[in-house]
């Protein structure tokens, strides 16, 4: 009897740490290696296609994973359309008439259900490899991606305004906001590099170019053009000359007081974080490891795991 008892505690035991493996389980770049092995080739295929036919393409798949995490964790809540229940993150003020991208992920989210015969692979872990893919394409770094997330069954506008970084915040407010999900100074100085693709929009820059003095005179002129005073508040500006391309231009700019959102610039203007981005304005090696490590810390901002949230059929609702 004594040794049925122990039997039973030991299989006791190993049902219940099942369990609490499969509802806490850890993120892997194993994940789909059985479940679905298609499907990093699948999403990978897709991406370059999508960047091949606009380059641009490649800054927006990568700002959507970033704005995605920095909302309630890393959980695919920015893709959800809004209905009667949900005020979706595509409202918000980051994200308004300036995120991208959506129609890709649908086509990739499509090809990796036909690759896999189902629905196995989440839309939060599709942004985290498509960022990755984008970033590959245009010449930047590449990292094994943790994979494992599942996707969340809201969203939220308010938690996007309040928790996605402003194009007007301070050095102190950036480092508190990184702080707040995880991240430290470092972090923020290598991500913010994510600004060496894409555009950003007049209403973002104005203030900068018109209030700021620690600007470039002659970059603040040409601006000017693109963004009067009043009006053309989507008129777009280039965040780095080689927008298109993966580089550390983005740290030389601000360097030589051109960077183009106020936010940009407090990377360097007599703080805490000038030295890292003097170091990465010559250094595309010390980028480039620092950047891939520091995404794979972005991509662990608070997923959702094992039994939580669920694996969306449609990226843009709940299921």
């Amino acid at each position: 009897m004594a040794l049925r008892g122990y039997f039973f505690v030991l299989l006791h035991v190993f049902v219940f740490s099942a369990l609490a493996t499969s509802a806490f389980s850890e993120l892997s770049s194993h994940y789909y290696d059985y479940s679905c092995p298609k499907a990093l080739s699948t999403i990978k295929t897709v991406v370059e296609t999508a960047v091949q036919k606009e380059r641009r393409m490649g800054a927006s798949l990568t700002r959507l994973h970033f704005h995605d995490c920095f909302v309630n964790g890393c959980d695919g809540s920015i893709l959800l359309d809004s209905t009667s229940s949900i005020d979706s993150e595509k409202n918000s003020n980051a994200n308004f008439e300036s995120a991208r991208g959506f129609e890709v992920v649908d086509e990739i989210k499509q090809a990796v259900d036909e690759a896999c015969g189902k629905p196995v692979v989440s839309c939060a872990d599709i942004l985290a490899v498509a960022a990755r893919d984008s970033v590959v394409a245009l010449g930047g770094p590449t990292w094994k991606v943790k994979l494992g997330r599942r996707d969340s069954t809201t969203a939220s506008r308010a938690a996007a305004d309040a928790n996605i970084p402003a194009p007007f915040f301070s050095l102190s407010e950036l480092i508190t906001n990184f702080r707040n999900h995880g991240l430290d100074e470092k972090d923020l100085v290598v991500l913010a590099g994510g600004h060496t693709l894409g555009y950003a929009r007049c209403a973002t820059f104005r203030d900068r170019i018109y209030e700021d003095s620690n600007i470039d005179s002659d970059f603040a002129k040409d601006l000017k053009y693109i963004c009067p005073t009043t009006g053309g508040d989507s008129n777009l500006s280039p965040l780095d000359p080689t927008a298109a391309q993966f580089d550390k231009n983005y740290y030389s700019n601000l360097v030589q007081k051109k960077g183009l959102l106020h936010s940009d610039q407090e990377l360097f203007n007599g703080g805490s974080t000038d030295e890292l981005v003097k170091e990465y304005s010559y250094d595309t090696e010390d980028f480039y490891e620092d950047f891939a490590n520091s995404m794979i810390k972005m991509g662990n901002i608070q997923p959702l795991t094992g039994n939580q949230g669920e694996i969306r059929v449609n990226c843009r609702k709940i299921n």
